[in-house]
């Protein structure tokens, strides 16, 4: 009987692994350093160093909720779509490997910890909330509609340092919607590059980006200048906050990382569009915010 029992416990353990890591898998979990850094960021430069580790839990747990929020929603809304491309046939729910109803759950779960997150956070913060996840959860349905489906996944990250600030504030400010918008053209651009890979298989569905409307070349060129903008806007953040050197030298680091980006990816060539999605771009949120940090502890 005890082998039983220790023999049932091992299989129990090993099916909830199993089940996390489709979990893992179905939200692209490793991905959350995209938004993740620029949260820290934001949280950092309203504190002017480090905030209390609560609000750091706190800000955490808000930011991993609503991105599980997102992807989980994305990925249900797109089980068809997926199940369609080959590229992304393979993914939990259309493969089968994960059912509708535990991504529903997960979704759920991710909801209520954003929520929670933000009610302990502050006021202002929970009366936020809904707003917020009505911008990242929707991300999912634009590509149905416009071509500028871009900016609103941009917008859905750009949203991450100004809650940020709010959450250690509990107001609104300037700076971090400077930033914001920094993160937002920046996503947007990288967004352009990765919707290249399916520019047929869109057309074909009916579903809307900018390299199926205008063809890779020219969009891999608004790519570029919405980096660019990202580029200026993040020099101008200074203007506006005692940022220094080490924050400067951290910008021409990510200006760097993006002009090896766009020479990697060409119209004829997207072979590498994975090692600019994601090596580069985890570079650029981590390398700044650690240039950002640096800065402050340098004071």
């Amino acid at each position: 009987m005890e082998g039983r029992g220790l023999s049932a416990g091992r299989s129990l353990i090993a099916a909830t692994l199993h089940r996390l890591r489709l979990f893992a898998e179905l939200v692209a979990f490793q991905h959350t350093i995209f938004a993740l850094p620029f949260a820290f960021m934001g949280m950092i430069l309203a504190a002017g160093g480090w905030p209390t580790w609560r609000q750091a839990a706190l800000v955490t747990l808000a930011m991993v909720g609503a991105r599980t929020a997102a992807m989980a929603f994305n990925r249900i809304a797109d089980e068809r779509f997926d199940s369609l491309n080959p590229r992304t046939a393979g993914r939990p729910l259309p493969s089968g490997r994960l059912t509708r109803r535990w991504a529903l759950g997960l979704l759920l779960l991710s909801v209520s910890s954003f929520v929670a997150a933000a009610a302990a956070l502050n006021r202002l913060c929970l009366i936020l909330s809904p707003a917020a996840l009505a911008v990242v959860l929707s991300y999912s349905l634009s590509k149905r509609f416009t071509f500028l489906t871009h900016f609103h996944l941009g917008a859905s990250l750009g949203i991450a340092p100004i809650a940020a600030w709010i959450a250690v504030t509990g107001q609104p400010a300037w700076p971090p919607v400077l930033l914001g918008l920094a993160v937002m053209f920046w996503t947007a651009g990288f967004d352009i590059i990765y919707a290249s890979q399916d520019v047929e298989f869109d057309r074909q569905t009916g579903l809307h980006s900018l390299p199926a409307r205008f063809g890779i070349a020219t969009s891999l060129q608004v790519s570029t200048v919405l980096h660019a903008f990202m580029v200026l806007l993040l020099l101008l953040l200074p203007l506006t906050m005692n940022l220094g050197w080490p924050y400067r030298i951290g910008v021409l680091a990510v200006a760097a990382i993006l002009v090896f980006e766009h020479v990697i990816v060409r119209p004829d060539d997207l072979s590498r569009v994975n090692a600019a999605f994601f090596a580069a771009n985890g570079w650029i949120s981590a390398g700044l915010l650690a240039a950002t940090a640096i800065d402050l502890a340098s004071r």
